[in-house]
């Protein structure tokens, strides 16, 4: 049966018409509607209101935090210099699909967008030399919380310059992830490496000769007293760079300056390897590690310690024949750039901040004795227990812990998740500042702000003698093997072109 529009009345016309319209409406809507609009058109981004941070800023009016803001009105804008970078913490892994960059006319030319699951180690997801500005979407891949862009070349004369820094999610949740956390000596392992660019995604590096099955010694020494460590004298090999190779891997200008002893070669882009084929300012020639510290300024000029600086080897725990010596590519950080807590500083310190008869002070004193030969000094020391499977850990600290104090006779022990004693580092600095210190401070802040990293490039043959023959002999030794009890008593152990003679 044929149903004829023409033979039905005007009424039902006019219904039918109307159904139709509305059909296609719907049609339309479905068509161009949530249904089938692109995904993310209306999306907020992972990264907006998140903490953001930056390498430098313009201004108080430019803000890292003006770049995930929402804002199209606010921007972040860099100093005027080469590298910058602005960071956003997303404040959980998520797996990521594209970074929107809406550039102002100061924009960069040379650019990576990197990420990282804990704000330390850093992955190349997106990079160019051929940037023209305007607004960009790049599509990207992979698992992380912080994102960054980190730029090596501008535009112009000016800094970098951005209206918002967007990163969007494959999903509107966060995806998961599996991080061990940074005390846990029992981490997935990362695949074994002497470089200082962590492999696996928790910043994990192995040891490739892991120490198992040790516990710490809890035995009485015969010699409680006395001395046990030898001195590495080492002066200034590089200063004023902005490098670390620990936590900012192979980008140079990525930190605030440093001063480098040691090694001769240090930077951005050291490894083991590396370090093995440079040469060092310590008077003990087997020792190529590299040692640095953040620069000391006095108002704008950067202050150098003269001479021989004497960095300590010493026994962390009371039993002093259990220490051993490092492994090769072991690295660490003591302190932090971001600590606050001046009592937590002085804890770890010999005497606090000295200068002249001002001792034990929390932060650098604003005035002391402007005699020619009082110089400002610090004794700092670093934690002296090795978990013994990891050469480093996502914060650079965590596999390696204090000794504890038992109140025993067995005095300072290993804790049992860091069970492997090593020689203690104590950093003995002194910088020739006096008088007025109202305006002395380091790159990366004020006194507690103080920290040092250690990567270690020791000839193994010569640090376990040095050990042996000073540490655990129970002597005091200096770089070429005096014994610190009689200048003119043989030596222990003589240091000569990195070989160790009876």
């Amino acid at each position: 049966m044929t149903l004829s529009l023409r033979r039905l009345p005007r009424s039902r016309l006019f219904v039918l018409a109307g159904i139709a319209v509305a059909l296609l409406g719907f049609l339309g809507w479905f068509a161009t509607g949530p249904l089938l609009r692109p995904a993310g058109a209306d999306e907020k981004p992972l990264s907006q209101g998140k903490p953001a941070t930056a390498s430098s800023s313009e201004g108080r009016a430019f803000p890292a935090s003006a770049a995930v803001d929402g804002d199209t009105g606010s921007r972040w804008s860099s100093a005027f210099s080469d590298p910058q970078w602005l960071q956003v913490d997303l404040g959980a892994p998520a797996s990521l699909d594209r970074v929107v960059l809406n550039w102002e006319r100061a924009y960069a030319t040379a650019f990576q967008i990197q990420t990282s699951l804990d704000g330390a180690d850093w992955a190349t997801v997106y990079s160019t030399t051929t940037g023209t500005g305007g607004r960009q979407t790049l599509t990207v891949s992979g698992l992380a919380r912080y994102v960054r862009m980190y730029g090596t070349a501008r535009s112009s004369g000016y800094g970098y310059s951005l209206w918002e820094f967007q990163v969007f999610a494959k999903s509107s949740a966060p995806a998961t992830a599996t991080v061990a956390p940074p005390s846990s000596g029992t981490a997935s392992p990362a695949p074994s490496s002497a470089g200082p660019v962590p492999t696996g995604a928790a910043g994990y590096i192995m040891a490739p000769n892991p120490v198992t099955n040790v516990k710490p010694s809890h035995e009485v020494p015969p010699n409680k007293g006395g001395f046990h460590e030898f001195q590495a004298n080492c002066s200034v090999s590089r200063t004023n760079l902005g490098d670390d190779p620990i936590v900012f891997p192979n980008l140079p200008g990525a930190s605030h300056l440093h001063t480098f002893m040691g090694n001769t070669t240090t930077n951005a882009a050291s490894t083991v390897e590396s370090l093995s084929k440079g040469q060092t300012t310590c008077k003990a020639k087997g020792d190529l590690s590299a040692y640095w510290m953040p620069t000391l300024f006095n108002g704008d000029t950067a202050v150098n310690p003269e001479g021989l600086q004497t960095i300590y080897y010493k026994t962390g725990v009371t039993d002093y024949r259990s220490v051993r010596a490092f492994p090769k590519g072991l690295r660490f950080v003591v302190g932090s750039a971001k600590n606050t807590d001046a009592d937590k500083f002085l804890a770890a310190t010999e005497e606090g901040f000295e200068c002249g008869d001002s001792y034990k002070n929390k932060n650098i004193p604003l005035t002391c004795s402007s005699e020619r030969s009082v110089k400002l000094n610090i004794r700092y020391q670093a934690p002296s227990c090795w978990d013994g499977l990891h050469l480093d850990s996502p914060d650079h600290q965590s596999h390696m812990a204090y000794p504890i104090d038992t109140h025993t006779a067995s005095g300072w022990v290993c804790p049992d998740d860091h069970p492997v004693a090593v020689p203690k580092l104590e950093f003995k600095m002194a910088w020739p500042v006096n008088g007025d210190m109202s305006k002395v401070h380091f790159a990366s802040g004020a006194g507690p702000t103080f920290h040092y990293d250690f990567v270690n490039a020791w000839d193994d043959r010569t640090l376990t003698a040095m050990i042996n023959g000073c540490i655990v002999a129970a002597r005091q030794c200096d770089a070429q093997g005096h014994d610190g009890r009689d200048d003119q008593q043989p030596a222990p152990y003589v240091l000569n072109n990195n070989y160790v003679l009876p």
